[in-house]
């Protein structure tokens, strides 16, 4: 590469230790996979581990870790005036989601696996006059990108979101026709090359329109979407909650189970006091309790105060709140197994009697080796006083339940991000770390924009099946004090974030970290207390012995040199005041070929090299062999591909006709050069492997910032990890 080839390696080595009290059924494979439209499909399978898969999530936020533009319209790079880059990846995945503001942008390339596909939106034919003119819009064409897999922003009130899974076998790009405003965010998962347990076969986007069957379940968020029937265990009771007293709803004893449906209703005059009540779920007798939250914010809305007597309030696919004329329901269908025991408690927070509460729950027989599943979690955290300069912390699973390693998926959250009717703090970027990486795999564009909005709603309140605008409004416009209290959620469903050992959600408060707001936010997740990427082996490239206990020989390898820089991150400093500083480390370029040898536990189910390189040489791109120590033929894996460099063009055109504009020319160079990447090894070239030998490939990319500019140039170390998901004896079961 034409960078250090810093790495570490992941080993996912999937557990196989049985229970000691509880024959229950095990295995030593990992589960299958949803992919593509497979995971609406079976949405169900929601708690399974994903062994092979890594999310991440791109945008055009600001390189300087500032918020320019509001984090739009910096590209990767221009080929031409019609095509400005914002996202290029290279190797196995499907895109789930993508987001802009308003129709900006537009015309859109869409190029999978070389194939070029114009997308527009309605206002793309008249943008200066669009707001004026149209009162309904769609993407075009509306029969590859329909509703409800996609909204556009005369429904949310200042986003294009969409939702189409988009498969690729070897590369996606897409591309701005046009730069004013050019914000967007993208989630999309990349698979280990070859890999066997997905749901089907990969298969590149052929511009067929979804499944009819999948968007009539998707136009069911609602409704109530639980399993019924034949086979469905159902409990149901009527409660009265004495003021400050916690009333233990049920203890569910058969099991293993998964409980499908947790629903209540009661009289319209309880709703605010019910839902500053608090909700809290044992599984399985354990020590902590996995979910411990608000009512209302567990719901998904910041409280159950109806200012204008909507009827929805959360209109979500998995969770909901509707205001029927004398009750208020409450539904979450989020899938959660349990092996042995369940308990479900609420406490009445409010100084009265809450009569007249009628609860509902469901659940089915757990089929399948339950080390394949893992429990849902809601964890609620509190944020009075945010740390200036600091990202507020709404997950971090290394702290919670006991803490030490989890895996499992990141799959939403509900959180207030004002309780004085200021909507600027909406300029915060939610950012996502996982697995102790220290480069973010996830980094959007504010936190209207995660919650499925634009321009901050208009201040007008919105609820889609993933995302939505619950309660509150500007202060401008209050009715009640309690419409100072503003909330939004997020529901990840085909665009969840799978983790092996550890995951970080962050959200930046106000643009720069500089509100003083209180926040509070509860983070939907599955998880059990036992790591699926445990680290193998490290390796420093910069290292005299350690390049001789790795066998490292890089014949064209650059000379070691120091490097002060950052990892990418929020605002490095506000005036004189100091976030996080630079870090002084060595590294070292690659070009032509590079091999080593790396430890592996042989007990595994696939792998993953990270490496830590600096960003500041560009579009580093490499093919990748691999082969048991000793084999004599390589196998070749892959293009391990990281697009653009701390180095982008920024174009935001201004004036008469801002939209219609050329495209500009402005570089904009972050001050943050040390990134990590990540690239997957398939598990029959690991599996039974305790030493594996690793080459690399440097491929040339000669790609220009902008035509007839180059980008910028100025004149490693390695570790391994072992996957080992979830051992079943720390399930809380022996």
């Amino acid at each position: 590469m034409s960078s250090q080839i810093t790495c570490i390696l992941v080993i996912m080595a999937w557990s196989t230790a049985s229970l000691i009290a509880a024959p229950l059924p095990q295995t030593s494979e990992p589960p299958i996979v949803p992919v593509g439209l497979d995971a609406y499909r079976m949405w169900d399978r929601l708690p399974c581990q994903r062994i092979g898969v890594r999310a991440y999530m791109r945008s055009t936020y600001d390189r300087e870790g500032n918020n320019r533009a509001a984090d739009a319209s910096h590209f990767l790079y221009q080929e031409r005036e019609d095509w400005n880059t914002t996202l290029d990846v290279v190797g196995p995945g499907c895109l789930y989601f993508k987001r802009t503001n308003h129709w900006h942008g537009s015309p859109w390339h869409y190029e999978v696996d070389g194939s070029d596909t114009i997308v527009k939106e309605t206002a793309t034919a008249d943008p200066m006059n669009a707001k004026k003119n149209l009162k309904h819009t769609t993407f075009i064409p509306e029969d590859l990108f329909p509703n409800p897999l996609t909204w556009t922003w005369t429904t949310t009130k200042g986003a294009d979101l969409m939702w189409v899974p988009l498969g690729f076998e070897k590369s996606l790009r897409i591309a701005y026709s046009r730069t004013h405003y050019g914000t967007g965010y993208y989630i999309y998962h990349l698979y280990t090359p070859g890999m066997k347990n997905l749901s089907r076969p990969l298969k590149s986007w052929d511009r067929t329109p979804p499944d009819p069957a999948v968007l009539a379940l998707l136009a069911r968020a609602g409704e109530d979407i639980a399993p019924s029937g034949p086979g469905v265990t159902k409990k149901t009771g009527t409660l009265s909650l004495e003021a400050g007293q916690w009333t233990t709803l049920v203890e569910l004893d058969a099991a293993p189970a998964t409980l499908r449906a947790l629903k209540f209703s009661l009289p319209r005059e309880h709703a605010y006091n019910f839902g500053q009540g608090r909700l809290r779920i044992t599984w399985d007798r354990r020590y902590h309790p996995s979910i411990d939250a608000p009512l209302a914010l567990f719901f998904g809305a910041g409280h159950l105060y109806n200012n204008n007597d909507r009827e929805w309030l959360v209109k979500g696919f998995p969770m909901n709140i509707r205001f029927a004329s004398e009750v208020v329901e409450l539904a979450c269908y989020y899938p959660m197994p349990f092996f042995r025991h369940a308990r479900i408690e609420i406490e009445n927070r409010s100084a009265r009697k809450l009569a007249g509460v009628t609860w509902e729950i469901r659940s089915v027989p757990l089929e399948g080796p339950i080390n394949h599943v893992a429990y849902f979690h809601a964890t609620y955290t509190d944020h009075p006083y945010p740390v200036q300069g600091e990202d507020n912390v709404f997950l971090d699973t290394s702290q919670v339940e006991g803490g030490g390693p989890w895996s499992g998926s990141f799959v939403g959250m509900s959180w207030i991000f004002s309780r004085e009717g200021y909507l600027g703090t909406l300029e915060g970027d939610p950012r996502i770390l996982l697995d102790d990486s220290k480069t973010p795999q996830g980094w959007g564009t504010g936190t209207e924009e995660w919650g499925g909005g634009g321009d901050y709603w208009g201040g007008v309140n919105m609820t889609l099946p993933f995302a939505g605008y619950p309660v509150g409004t500007d202060r401008r416009r209050i009715q009640d004090e309690k419409d100072l209290v503003n909330s939004a959620y997020r529901f990840l469903i085909a665009d969840h974030f799978p983790f092996g050992r550890r995951a970080v959600v962050r959200l930046e408060h106000g643009a720069v970290n500089s509100s003083t707001e209180h926040y509070s936010g509860v983070a939907y997740w599955y998880g059990v207390d036992s790591p699926s990427l445990v680290l193998s082996d490290h390796f420093f490239t910069c290292a005299d012995n350690e390049v001789r206990e790795h066998e490292y020989v890089s014949p064209t390898a650059g000379a070691p040199y120091t490097l002060v820089s950052r990892y990418e991150l929020g605002p490095d400093h506000q005036a004189a005041r100091m976030y996080f500083p630079a870090e002084e480390d060595q590294t070292r370029t690659m070009k032509g070929e590079s091999t080593f040898k790396m430890r592996l536990d042989p007990v595994n189910l696939g792998a993953m090299l990270r490496r830590k390189f600096d960003y500041g040489h560009p579009n580093q791109k490499a093919k990748v062999y691999v082969r048991a120590d000793g084999a004599s033929e390589w196998n070749y894996v892959g293009e391990w591909y990281d697009s653009g460099s701390n180095v982008c063009v920024y174009s935001n055109p201004r004036g008469d006709d801002y939209e219609l504009k050329p495209a500009e020319h402005n570089v904009i160079e972050g001050n943050r050069r040390w990134r990590e990447s990540e690239f997957l090894l398939p598990r029959e070239y690991t599996e039974g492997v305790k030493r594996l030998e690793i080459r690399i490939v440097h491929v040339p990319v000669e790609r220009e910032l902008f035509p007839g500019h180059p980008f910028h140039m100025e004149p490693g170390r390695i570790a391994v990890l072992d996957v080992q998901p979830p051992n079943a004896a720390r399930l809380g079961l022996d």
